[in-house]
Formats: structure tokens, sequence, C-alpha cells
């Protein structure tokens, strides 16, 4: 599966951006799909995942309240509405595709097979 992630931008705090994750190759609905995201000398870390349909979603604790992720099995796209957005909120986000596996660790990023390109996303203050 091949994963394109778009709609980052420059944004100032407070604002909101809805990234998009658009998956091709293969339906996304077998996939557990998620979010990370990389700032500048730091680690990639979890944001968000979200299982088949009807799983519920996960979020990393800075996530909790402000992002949602979505997915749309029908569009193959997956979503990440990103609200009240912080200065630390920078980074390159990516999205990730897992396949079904009886267990998963969500915050893993060596769960998930498929990486896209990652979307730049930067909060000024």
């Amino acid at each position: 599966v091949q994963l394109q992630a778009s709609g980052g931008g420059l944004v100032q705090a407070g604002d909101c951006l809805r990234l998009s994750c658009a998956a091709s190759g293969r339906n996304i609905v077998n996939y557990f799909m998620g979010w990370f995201r990389q700032a500048p000398g730091k680690e990639r870390e979890f944001v968000a995942g979200r299982g088949w349909s009807g799983g519920k979603p996960y979020y990393e604790d800075f996530a909790e309240g402000r992002f949602t992720i979505s997915r749309d099995n029908a569009k193959n796209t997956v979503y990440l509405l990103m609200n009240s957005l912080k200065p630390e909120d920078t980074a390159v986000y990516f999205c990730a595709a897992a396949e079904q596996k009886s267990t998963i660790v969500v915050e893993s990023s060596n769960t998930y097979e498929y990486w896209g390109q990652g979307t730049q996303v930067t909060v000024s203050s």
C-alpha cells in the first residue's frame, strides 16, 4: 500500500489543520492506520491511531482532546483533525499503515509496515 500525506502548512497558535492520508494499492479497511510526528532533533513519536471499521481511536496524551483521527474506508483515506495547535506541535507528520495482526502495539513505529512521505506542520506563536 502507498500512502500520501497532505494538508500541512504554516498556521498560528490556536488554529486548526486537517491532515489527510490517501492510500492506494490496497483498501485500507484491513489495515490499522496511525499518525506519527517528528520534530527537528527529536525521535518520531506516536500521535494517534485507529483500527479497522468500528475500532476505537488511540491518542497520545498530548493529542487527547485536541486531535481527532478518522477514516473513510470508502475513500481509502485517513484524516487527522488538529485543533488548538501549539508551537510544540511543529513537526513533520507521517501516516502509517499496519497489517492485521492478532496483537499490535499502536504506539510503536515498528508496528507499521508502510509509511507516507510526511507533511510539514509549523505552528507560530
